[in-house]
């Protein structure tokens, strides 16, 4: 039987930061925000439900101001009484010293600087999501005990990341990206390497290798933009920003992702990174046409018993 959220207990000062300040291109509108659940729950609803059910006391969106009111008035009104919540804006011009935004600049500069957006803010282990996926609840399960036995002390610090099977987090209506972790016997992570165009193939997963199309095994392990750190982190992506500005922050279209700035800091053998094995199922909302998968599933999960409808009742 589900708990009654009233009556969790968080179970340590763990901090959710969701990543919500993308504009969703291929999507075609502000995806952190539509209405998918029977009761027109967010994506990012059933995170931060799923993350109080694990004992996380915070939550921190990293979103562009321009859209604070909207995401206040349409998901976060909903929970904000369940959880301590606070915003992180991330901001073109946020460089380090000697920098500025290159003409024609107009995106973010990516997930690694989006995270960074709250550094002044984030002071405990803290989990990194995406707002317009959803992880499954035993995911958050398993980063909350990751999270309860790290220090901030650690040296090489210690991290961590939920890793998925390639072949169940395509979409059905075009490519994606996706960030392939090689590991070692240690489950250890060694490097991730940023994927921008696998698809569903006729013979399974497929990369594209120039004009080539390559296939991938479907147990491949991916990346979806779920770990757990430490504050320690938020030094080292500083440094790995700095080096991306000095090597391609002339490209108005370049982005510093999260992914690659843990394998520079574990190259550098300032961390080492625990892959996280999960049952939880991972959906995302990538295009239009990803909306009816996630609104049946989710659907068929609360009819299951799996979470309340609504998410949030009176």
């Amino acid at each position: 039987m589900l708990k009654r959220i009233e009556q969790i207990t968080p179970r340590g000062n763990l901090t959710l930061l969701v990543l919500a300040a993308g504009m969703g291109s291929r999507f075609g509108g502000l995806k952190q925000v539509a209405e998918l659940g029977p009761a027109g729950e967010a994506v990012l609803e059933y995170s931060v439900f799923d993350a109080i059910c694990a004992g996380f006391n915070k939550v921190v969106l990293v979103i562009r101001k321009e859209f604070e009111e909207q995401i206040k008035r349409q998901i976060v009104s909903r929970f904000e009484n369940r959880i301590s919540v606070e915003y992180a804006y991330q901001t073109l011009d946020d460089l380090p010293d000697g920098f500025r935004v290159p003409d024609g600049r107009t995106k973010p500069w990516g997930t690694a600087h989006a995270v960074l957006a709250a550094r002044n803010i984030v002071a405990s282990p803290f989990a990194v999501i995406n707002a317009d996926d959803f992880y499954g609840s035993d995911s958050y399960t398993h980063l909350a005990n990751f999270l309860l036995s790290t220090s901030q002390h650690d040296f090489p610090a210690r991290f961590c990341l939920v890793a998925y099977e390639l072949g169940k987090t395509l979409s059905a209506n075009g490519t994606v990206s996706r960030g392939v972790c090689v590991t070692g016997d240690d489950h250890l992570l060694r490097s991730i390497t940023e994927m921008e165009k696998i698809r569903a193939g006729l013979q399974g997963p497929e990369a594209a290798r120039g004009d080539v199309w390559e296939l991938l095994s479907p147990k491949t392990p991916v990346s979806m933009n779920m770990m757990g750190f430490t504050p320690q982190l938020f030094p080292m992506l500083e440094e790995r920003f700095k080096l991306f500005l000095e090597e391609r922050g002339t490209d108005p279209k370049a982005e510093c992702y999260l992914p690659e700035s843990v394998t520079f800091a574990i190259n550098r053998g300032k961390a080492i990174v625990k892959v996280l094995e999960t049952s939880g199922e991972w959906m995302g909302i990538t295009y239009p046409g990803d909306m009816e998968n996630f609104s049946t599933t989710i659907s068929r999960k609360c009819s299951a018993g799996e979470y309340p409808n609504p998410l949030w009742p009176d």
